[in-house]
């Protein structure tokens, strides 16, 4: 009868074992899958050609919790003040030397002082496409809120956010740190890969390897991070433009710069207001998505004509989200 059970036990054990080197195999090659860079996305190249760039601020610079030097752009209200000051956050792969330019040119033109942030993992702010742990960018804004409040101690900050940047400024808006926005702005924001906004492979820009994110994400539910920094999102840039773009993110550096897993518990704990604008013509997402995925929560805005990059350059667009948050509400 002993020997029975040792012999069941023994089996059993390599059994276990089996499996388990199966199960290791399995998600070794999930995360070995290669990350297939899609072609360039002309609307986004060329979004860059009708852009003013000659009045583009120079690079300022500070110092986040850990050290990293972070850079941003600062345009100074070129009108009377209207009392408040607005921080602008770019989309995926971009900078402050991106679209988003001539909306800050708008809103100094309107009395409002901005501040164009390159996101860590960006630009010019640490390492190109990572961050060093999830939930950085959180820590880093808080940062960058302290730096603000050395110029401007008392103005209300209004977060501005533009594609992932703008699924960031809302997870911004439900996080601890919300309380230092009084009011979040979000333009054709990217809610996260379920969210029905969303176009398939957001138009051709994104080409996500969902081996290796869903073998990473076994591997975080065990406790295992160490394949984070491993680039799981490749963007349809263009192939000369490394200098300015980010060609890819790192699974830690995709999850961060976004809304949560689920939007809607972004939007149940985001207790400021919040507003969504975006184009009729957005060809990365399906902007008639937005109102029916908010409710009456949140008021939207299709301004009709404008793409994706056009939400945040083109002249029209870009007037009446300046006029926005010069007054505080939505126009009419």
């Amino acid at each position: 009868m002993s020997t029975t059970i040792v012999s069941g036990g023994l089996r059993a054990v390599v059994w276990g074992f089996a499996i388990a080197g199966f199960a290791a195999l399995v998600l070794a090659g999930m995360i070995a899958w290669p990350l297939r860079q899609p072609p360039e996305l002309a609307s986004i190249s060329e979004s860059r050609k009708w852009i003013d760039f000659s009045a583009l601020p120079a690079v300022d610079r500070f110092q986040a919790r850990d050290g990293t030097v972070l850079a941003y752009r600062h345009y100074p209200a070129r009108t009377a003040p209207v009392g408040c000051i607005a921080i602008l956050v770019h989309g995926s792969s971009g900078s402050s030397r991106s679209a988003i330019q001539a909306l800050s040119q708008a809103l100094a033109a309107r009395g409002v002082g901005n501040y164009a942030v390159d996101v860590r993992g960006h630009g010019e702010s640490g390492t190109r496409g990572d961050i060093g742990y999830f939930g950085q960018l959180e820590d880093d804004m808080a940062d960058f809120v302290a730096e603000v409040r050395k110029v401007h101690p008392a103005e209300p900050l209004t977060l501005v956010g533009h594609s992932s940047g703008g699924g960031f400024a809302l997870r911004v808006a439900a996080s601890p740190i919300q309380s230092l926005f009084a009011r979040t702005v979000l333009l054709a924001p990217y809610l996260g890969y379920g969210a029905p906004s969303n176009r398939p492979d957001a138009g051709g820009w994104a080409s996500a390897d969902i081996p290796r994110l869903l073998a990473l994400r076994v591997l975080r539910d065990l406790g295992i991070d160490w394949a984070e920094s491993l680039p799981t999102v490749a963007f349809a840039v263009a192939p000369n433009s490394a200098r300015i773009l980010n060609a890819n993110y790192s699974n830690r550096l995709l999850r961060n710069f976004a809304a949560s897993r689920d939007f809607r518990q972004d939007l149940d704990a985001a207790r400021g207001p919040i507003a969504i604008f975006a184009g009729s013509a957005d060809e990365l997402m399906l902007p008639g998505k937005y109102q029916e995925m908010v409710g009456n929560r949140v008021p939207v805005r299709i301004i009709d004509g404008v793409n994706h990059m056009g939400i945040v350059g083109d002249p029209a667009a870009v007037s009446v989200i300046a006029d926005d948050v010069a007054t505080t509400g939505l126009s009419s």
